[in-house]
Protein backbone atom coordinates (compact mmCIF):
# COMPACT_ATOMS: atom_id res chain seq x y z
CA UNK A 1 0.00 0.00 0.00
CA UNK A 2 2.70 2.53 0.94
CA UNK A 3 4.65 1.71 -2.23
CA UNK A 4 1.60 2.41 -4.39
CA UNK A 5 1.05 5.77 -2.69
CA UNK A 6 4.75 6.61 -3.05
CA UNK A 7 4.61 5.67 -6.76
CA UNK A 8 1.58 7.92 -7.24
CA UNK A 9 3.40 10.78 -5.50
CA UNK A 10 6.38 10.29 -7.80
CA UNK A 11 4.03 10.55 -10.79
CA UNK A 12 2.55 13.79 -9.43
CA UNK A 13 6.08 15.14 -8.87
CA UNK A 14 7.03 14.08 -12.39
CA UNK A 15 4.02 15.87 -13.88
CA UNK A 16 4.73 18.99 -11.81
CA UNK A 17 8.32 19.00 -13.07
CA UNK A 18 7.17 18.59 -16.68
CA UNK A 19 4.75 21.51 -16.28
CA UNK A 20 7.50 23.60 -14.68
CA UNK A 21 9.88 22.82 -17.56
CA UNK A 22 7.26 23.75 -20.13
CA UNK A 23 5.70 26.77 -18.47
CA UNK A 24 8.21 27.89 -15.84
CA UNK A 25 9.41 30.84 -17.90
CA UNK A 26 6.00 32.41 -17.34
CA UNK A 27 6.81 32.58 -13.62
CA UNK A 28 9.70 34.90 -14.43
CA UNK A 29 7.17 37.46 -15.64
CA UNK A 30 6.20 37.89 -12.01
CA UNK A 31 9.31 36.76 -10.09
CA UNK A 32 12.79 37.44 -11.45
CA UNK A 33 14.33 34.69 -9.33
CA UNK A 34 12.16 32.03 -10.99
CA UNK A 35 14.52 32.02 -13.98
CA UNK A 36 17.36 30.76 -11.77
CA UNK A 37 15.32 27.64 -11.00
CA UNK A 38 13.65 27.30 -14.37
CA UNK A 39 16.66 27.55 -16.71
CA UNK A 40 18.46 24.48 -15.29
CA UNK A 41 15.15 22.56 -15.27
CA UNK A 42 14.54 23.60 -18.88
CA UNK A 43 18.05 22.51 -19.89
CA UNK A 44 17.45 19.13 -18.25
CA UNK A 45 14.04 18.67 -19.88
CA UNK A 46 15.29 19.61 -23.34
CA UNK A 47 18.33 17.34 -22.93
CA UNK A 48 16.11 14.40 -21.92
CA UNK A 49 13.85 14.98 -24.94
CA UNK A 50 16.61 15.46 -27.50
CA UNK A 51 18.82 12.60 -26.28
CA UNK A 52 15.92 10.22 -25.59
CA UNK A 53 17.16 9.94 -22.05
CA UNK A 54 15.21 8.64 -19.11
CA UNK A 55 14.29 10.91 -16.25
CA UNK A 56 15.40 9.36 -12.93
CA UNK A 57 11.84 9.63 -11.66
CA UNK A 58 10.65 7.03 -14.18
CA UNK A 59 12.65 4.03 -12.87
CA UNK A 60 11.94 5.09 -9.27
CA UNK A 61 8.23 5.04 -9.97
CA UNK A 62 8.45 1.73 -11.80
CA UNK A 63 10.38 0.09 -8.93
CA UNK A 64 7.79 1.33 -6.46
CA UNK A 65 4.98 -0.11 -8.61
CA UNK A 66 6.71 -3.49 -8.78
CA UNK A 67 7.28 -3.39 -5.00
CA UNK A 68 3.56 -2.69 -4.57
CA UNK A 69 2.74 -5.74 -6.66
CA UNK A 70 1.28 -3.75 -9.55
CA UNK A 71 1.68 -5.04 -13.07
CA UNK A 72 0.73 -1.72 -14.60
CA UNK A 73 -0.84 1.58 -13.81
CA UNK A 74 -4.42 0.48 -13.42
CA UNK A 75 -4.62 0.79 -9.66
CA UNK A 76 -5.42 4.39 -8.95
CA UNK A 77 -6.96 7.59 -10.20
CA UNK A 78 -3.50 9.11 -10.69
CA UNK A 79 -2.30 6.09 -12.62
CA UNK A 80 -5.30 6.10 -14.87
CA UNK A 81 -5.54 9.83 -15.62
CA UNK A 82 -2.07 11.36 -15.24
CA UNK A 83 0.22 8.71 -16.66
CA UNK A 84 -1.05 9.10 -20.26
CA UNK A 85 -0.02 12.76 -20.04
CA UNK A 86 3.51 11.88 -18.92
CA UNK A 87 3.97 8.76 -21.06
CA UNK A 88 1.90 9.29 -24.25
CA UNK A 89 1.51 6.26 -26.50
CA UNK A 90 2.52 7.91 -29.79
CA UNK A 91 5.75 9.41 -28.47
CA UNK A 92 8.41 8.45 -30.99
CA UNK A 93 11.85 9.88 -31.78
CA UNK A 94 10.49 12.53 -34.15
CA UNK A 95 7.90 13.63 -31.59
CA UNK A 96 10.55 13.94 -28.91
CA UNK A 97 12.67 16.18 -31.14
CA UNK A 98 9.61 18.29 -31.91
CA UNK A 99 8.77 18.63 -28.21
CA UNK A 100 12.35 19.64 -27.42
CA UNK A 101 12.32 22.29 -30.14
CA UNK A 102 8.91 23.60 -29.05
CA UNK A 103 10.21 23.88 -25.48
CA UNK A 104 13.22 25.86 -26.65
CA UNK A 105 11.23 28.22 -28.91
CA UNK A 106 8.45 28.85 -26.40
CA UNK A 107 10.83 29.54 -23.53
CA UNK A 108 13.14 31.72 -25.64
CA UNK A 109 10.13 33.80 -26.64
CA UNK A 110 8.97 34.22 -23.03
CA UNK A 111 12.45 35.11 -21.79
CA UNK A 112 12.92 37.58 -24.68
CA UNK A 113 9.64 39.19 -23.67
CA UNK A 114 10.77 39.34 -20.03
CA UNK A 115 14.06 40.98 -21.02
CA UNK A 116 12.33 43.47 -23.30
CA UNK A 117 9.87 44.46 -20.57
CA UNK A 118 12.65 44.94 -18.05
CA UNK A 119 14.83 46.94 -20.43
CA UNK A 120 11.86 49.16 -21.33
CA UNK A 121 11.48 50.07 -17.66
CA UNK A 122 15.05 51.23 -17.50
CA UNK A 123 17.70 50.45 -14.92
CA UNK A 124 16.69 50.49 -11.30
CA UNK A 125 12.97 50.92 -11.90
CA UNK A 126 10.63 48.38 -10.45
CA UNK A 127 7.06 47.83 -11.52
CA UNK A 128 5.67 50.12 -8.82
CA UNK A 129 7.94 53.07 -9.70
CA UNK A 130 6.76 53.57 -13.28
CA UNK A 131 4.85 56.75 -13.85
CA UNK A 132 5.50 58.20 -10.39
CA UNK A 133 6.54 61.83 -10.14
CA UNK A 134 8.51 63.33 -7.36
Amino acid sequence: MIERIAADLVVVLHLAFILFVGLGALLSLRWKAAAWLHLPALAWGVAIELTHGVCPLTPIEQRLRVAAGDAGYSGSFIGHYLLPLIYPTGLDERSQYALGIVLIIFNLAVYAWVLLRRSARGPGKSRGQRGQRL
